[in-house]
């Protein structure tokens, strides 16, 4: 006899069925409603990404690296410029190196050419302290040309001095008492000034020049160094006075034979010859080659010996100053 379950019996059963199913569901134990079991032993299935995303994803890879080939390309260029500026730099700071070493090599061949040249002009030269035989030619030659010089003794002294400064004079030149190039033209062009007088003795004093020359007959005759009133203002006795030298024609009217001290107490005057009040031709142991005097016209105590004695300068001998 078959045994039939009950009603009750039969739905408990279903009903505790039931939740089973879905928990198993829900785990993933179980397939859902719709979807099929996979059969054992299949490979399990992965969802690939969409075609758009991986070509996208190439495409930025390949801009990146075309821009790190870029920056790449622009940091050699870069690099490649400065070498090529520094090694400019370079080669033009080395180019300008030699070319200021040749300057001064330059420089200083030709500063040692003309120290030599200068050298040899100094050799040539003749100035205060020289003796020989040189100086006796130059000492002769200035006598030839009526230049005031008592004797050529080959020693050049004071009085040769003397000589080349009135030669100087006369030619125009810077009065340094040295026989350069331009003074040995002057004594061998055989410079000397001309007089202004046409006729009789008398004495000519070039203020401008400085110079006391001796004239006959429209001739010079001797060319003496001079010195005349400097121009300055002076205090003599409580009064004031201008060192200056009258231009004019006067003659000699008073004369003193020896030294005679100056009335106004400005020294002494070697054997004057007055030629206008307290203005006289007189002797003096300073006559530098530019005016330096009070008022009166000096020239060496030698020079004056001579107008006294070897020229003859008596009274009423004209004086012409210009």
């Amino acid at each position: 006899m078959r045994t039939v379950p009950s009603l009750r019996r039969r739905l408990t059963a279903s009903l505790v069925g039931v939740p089973v199913v879905l928990t198993l569901a829900l785990a993933g134990c179980a397939p859902l409603s719709g979807e099929t079991e996979p059969e054992p032993g299949a490979a399990p299935t992965t969802s690939a990404p969409p075609s758009e995303d991986g070509a996208g994803s190439t495409s930025d890879a390949q801009g990146r690296a075309d821009q790190d080939a870029q920056e790449q390309a622009g940091r050699e260029a870069a690099e490649k410029k400065a070498a090529d500026e520094a090694a400019a730099k370079e080669k033009a700071d080395q180019e300008a190196a030699e070319k200021r070493a040749a300057e001064k090599a330059k420089k200083a061949a030709e500063k040692k050419e003309a120290e030599k040249k200068a050298a040899e002009e100094r050799d040539k030269m003749l100035e205060y302290g020289d003796s020989g035989e040189r100086v006796v030619a130059l000492q002769e030659r200035l006598q030839e040309l009526g230049y005031f010089i008592q004797e050529a003794d080959g020693s050049f002294g004071p009085a040769t001095q003397q000589a080349v400064w009135a030669l100087q004079k006369a030619a125009g030149q810077y009065r340094d008492g040295v026989v350069g190039p331009k003074t040995q033209a002057a004594l061998d062009d055989g410079v000397r000034p001309q007089a202004h007088s046409s006729s009789g003795k008398a004495v000519e004093i070039d203020l401008d020049r400085q110079l006391l020359m001796t004239v006959e007959g429209g001739k010079v005759t001797r060319i003496i160094n001079a010195s005349s009133g400097n121009g300055e203002t002076y205090e003599a006795k409580g009064r004031s006075y201008h060192a200056t030298t009258p231009r004019g024609s006067y003659a000699v009217y008073m004369e003193r034979n020896g030294m005679h001290e100056s009335t106004l107490e400005l020294g002494s005057m070697y054997r004057p010859k007055y030629f206008s009040g307290g203005y006289a031709v007189h002797g003096s142991g300073s006559i530098p080659p530019y005016p330096a005097s009070h008022g009166c016209v000096r020239v060496s105590n030698a020079a004056m010996n001579w107008l006294w004695d070897s020229w003859g300068l008596p009274k009423g001998t004209p004086v012409i100053l210009y």
